[in-house]
C-alpha cells in the first residue's frame, strides 16, 4: 500500500475502531441510555434488601419482610431495560411500567433502594417515553426533493393551484365504473345524481 493509497473506511481501521462506530450506530437508532438508567435503577432495588453490612463486628441486615417483593421489582426492572435495547417498539410500556414499579418499590424496597433505584427508574421510564426515532440522513434530502421545496424556500409548485382538495383524474387509468375511484376524480365518495 502506497501513501497516495486512500484508506477504506471499515477494511483499513483498527477493529476497535470499527466496534466503536457499530456500536454508536446500533445505540443511536434506540432508547439506550433509558434502558441503562432503568437497569441501573433495579439493582439497588433488588440489591439492599439482602445486603449484610459489616461494621467491624458488627453486623447490619436491611432485610424487610417483602425481601421478595423488591427482588421481582428489581428483576423487571433490568428486563425492562433490556427491553428497551432490543426491542424499541415496546419504549412506551417499559417507561411507563418502569415508572410504576419505581412508585411501588418506595414502600416495598426499603425507599426503593434508599431512593437511588427510586430516582433511576423514573428518569430512565421518562427518558423512555419521551423518546423518538430520528429519521435517517440519507432520506432527508430525498423527502425534501419529493416535496417539491427549493433552496430558497418558497412554497412547492402545486401550492399555487386554488383547488387542491379534489383528485385531478388521472389519465390512462380504466375507470372502474363505479364512480368512487381516483381515476374520474371521485376520491372515493359515491354521487347522488
Amino acid at each position: 500500500m502506497s501513501a497516495e493509497t486512500p484508506a477504506v473506511p471499515g477494511t483499513d481501521e483498527h477493529y476497535l475502531r470499527v466496534a466503536r462506530r457499530k456500536f454508536r450506530a446500533w445505540r443511536g437508532t434506540r432508547p439506550f441510555w433509558a434502558g441503562l438508567f432503568i437497569m441501573l435503577g433495579g439493582l439497588p432495588i433488588a440489591y439492599f434488601p439482602y445486603a449484610h453490612l459489616q461494621i467491624g463486628h458488627l453486623t447490619l441486615a436491611m432485610a424487610t419482610t417483602a425481601g421478595a417483593g423488591s427482588l421481582i421489582i428489581g428483576v423487571l426492572l433490568v428486563v425492562l431495560g433490556i427491553s428497551l435495547w432490543f426491542q424499541k417498539h415496546v419504549r412506551v410500556f417499559a417507561g411507563i411500567a418502569a415508572i410504576l414499579l419505581g412508585l411501588v418499590s418506595i414502600p416495598v424496597s426499603n425507599l426503593g433502594g434508599f431512593l437511588i433505584g427510586f430516582l433511576l427508574a423514573l428518569i430512565g421510564g421518562a427518558m423512555a417515553v419521551s423518546w423518538a426515532p430520528g429519521e435517517d440522513e440519507d432520506a432527508q434530502p430525498a423527502q425534501a426533493a419529493q416535496a417539491g421545496t427549493t433552496s430558497e424556500g418558497s412554497a412547492p409548485e402545486g401550492a399555487a393551484d386554488s383547488d387542491t382538495t379534489a383528485l385531478k383524474p388521472v389519465v390512462g387509468e380504466s375507470n372502474d365504473l363505479s364512480g368512487t375511484s381516483p381515476a374520474n376524480g371521485a376520491n372515493g365518495r359515491h354521487s347522488a345524481g
